[in-house]
């Protein structure tokens, strides 16, 4: 019963105050078990785009329930999306 969890983290950015979310996955082999393989996902603010290494303010950092995430299969790298493509049409 080996299941994966996404865990989610925001906090104030340090160059303009945005949400900065934090991600990682990881493992549970039963219900009762540790956490194993944590990987971290990222950090990126949501409106500068910067990465922000580490919480410079505890006190900003809130902390979502992790929640149940399964694998998703990726698309081949030159598969596109038709909405994306009518996207596309419409702004030219």
């Amino acid at each position: 019963m080996r299941k994966q969890y996404l865990h989610l983290s925001v906090c104030l950015c340090d160059k303009c105050d945005g949400p900065v979310v934090s991600g990682s996955v990881a493992v549970r082999e039963s219900e009762i078990s540790k956490e194993t393989d944590i990987r971290p996902v990222g950090d990126r603010c949501l409106s500068c785009g910067h990465r922000q290494p580490k919480v410079s303010q505890p006190r900003s950092l809130r902390h979502f329930p992790p929640v149940e995430w399964q694998p998703v299969k990726m698309r081949p790298i030159g598969e596109v999306s038709p909405r994306i493509e009518l996207d596309l049409v419409a702004r030219e």
